[in-house]
């Protein structure tokens, strides 16, 4: 099957009604999809980069230039989004099936075809050929072109260039709730997050063993942070957090305690619990009370109804909003706050403890973290010290709570002094693989 056989209208879209040209839009897009699902499936990534850009780019530098050729057709009344649309489920028809079939290295060559080189516009190009031309080049500079890059990016590959890109798992995310995109994107974005995601769990548990290890190499398993050797110190520090004290068992005590509870009381309640045992409490007092009242403030019509499962769920990602970025476009005052007087590990157990109370906020949680990195990646990574500390922590701390690793702490060397303050170095941290029952 070639691109050729497609048969897509030549007609003038102008001599037909408005209800008409909308169905023959949609007449040709089922038909590119469908001729995209059958030959990715089929053909050889060779040859389905040649119909790809057969159908959507070389077609526009025919000869036949008084036409506009093919698919182009459908979209010339006023359908530059329509096309846009079109342009990005073929993309992920094929990214999908790519990523699915372990066919990576062409998702670059896919990327590599909006060039400019590709898509110039030269002296004799009729007029709408240029349109066409022009909206393939607002494609290839829209936020939608970065979003398809990133499935071109190798993991290896994250940890250079802009220092976002280490953080590329997030933003994955974002793109997977975006019920904007088309189904194939969400799904490639969410089967893609969850493969960085579970590399730098496996990473950072053969880091782990490694460096406690006099006798194996650390050359292999390299530290997927960055936080160099504070990395272990950290890790040992939240896995120390363990016993009738740990944050699962005051997240377990907590769920039960506020069954039945009127909202207005889960308010008070859920911030009692969030700063429960938070160290430097007097330097946390002024954002626990901003914090209290902001809550309080909100959705008050509800104070008296019993906390349901939507409320319960809705209060938390609310929570969540306050303390990252409350309209999804700039950081809230409490995420600067804390950040910027360096309280990133206050900030990270403080969202944990949403998070195991309420574990279907999680999503939401990492959409809001791709919404600060979006923001953030405006400035330099020296300006961006602190917020880069919080994801790393943030990541290393998720990832000691992930359901399917365990790590547990166990000290090697007694103390000679129980006045001593407490000595990380004497402990070793173990994971392992959590064994479902």
């Amino acid at each position: 099957m070639t691109a050729n056989r497609l048969s897509i209208s030549q007609e003038n879209p102008h001599c037909v009604t408005s209800n008409s040209r909308q169905l023959d839009v949609q007449t040709a897009q089922e038909e590119v999809y469908s001729f995209f699902v059958e030959i990715v499936k089929k053909l050889p990534p060779e040859d389905v980069l040649r119909e790809f850009k057969g159908l959507f780019i070389d077609g526009l530098d025919s000869e036949y230039s008084d036409s506009i050729p093919g698919i182009y057709s459908v979209f010339l009344d006023d359908n530059e989004e329509e096309l846009y649309n079109t342009l990005k489920r073929c993309c992920y028809i094929i990214v999908n099936n790519w990523k699915t079939n372990r066919k990576d290295k062409y998702i670059q060559d896919l990327v590599n075809l909006f060039t400019h080189e590709n898509l110039k516009i030269t002296e004799n190009s009729p007029p709408l050929v240029k349109t066409c031309k022009i909206w393939l080049e607002k494609f290839a500079n829209s936020k939608d072109y970065q979003d398809l890059k990133l499935f071109a990016t190798k993991y290896e590959e994250s940890f250079k260039g802009h220092w976002a890109n280490r953080y590329t798992s997030y933003l994955l995310i974002d793109q997977s709730v975006n019920n904007k995109n088309p189904k194939e994107q969400q799904e490639a974005a969410r089967r893609l997050s969850k493969q960085i995601k579970d590399k730098f769990k496996f990473e950072l548990a053969m880091y782990i063993a490694r460096s406690q290890s006099a006798v194996s190499s650390t050359t292999r398993y390299k530290n997927p942070s960055i936080l160099g050797d504070q990395a272990l110190r950290l890790i040992k520090a939240i896995v120390l957090k363990k016993g009738v004290f740990s944050h699962d068992n005051i997240a377990h005590i907590f769920i039960k305690q506020t069954e039945n509870q009127t909202l207005k009381e889960f308010k008070t309640n859920l911030e009692k619990y969030l700063f429960f045992s938070v160290e430097n409490q007097e330097s946390v007092e002024t954002w626990r009370r901003q914090f209290a009242q902001s809550l309080s403030l909100w959705k008050t019509d509800y104070n008296q109804e019993i906390i349901t499962k939507e409320f319960f769920l809705r209060t938390c990602n609310r929570v969540i909003d306050y303390f990252t970025i409350e309209n999804a476009k700039e950081p809230s005052q409490l995420f600067i706050s804390l950040i910027g007087q360096g309280h990133a590990l206050t900030l990270v157990i403080i969202l944990l403890k949403v998070i195991l109370i309420c574990r279907n906020s999680r999503r939401h949680l990492e959409t809001r973290i791709a919404h600060l990195i979006r923001y953030y990646e405006n400035y330099s990574e020296e300006e961006c010290k602190g917020v880069i500390n919080f994801i790393e922590i943030f990541n290393i701390t998720f990832a000691i709570y992930a359901e399917n690793v365990e790590y547990n702490l166990i000290k090697m060397e007694e103390q000679q002094s129980s006045n001593q303050q407490l000595n990380l170095d004497s402990y070793r941290v173990f994971s392992q693989m959590k064994v479902d029952r």
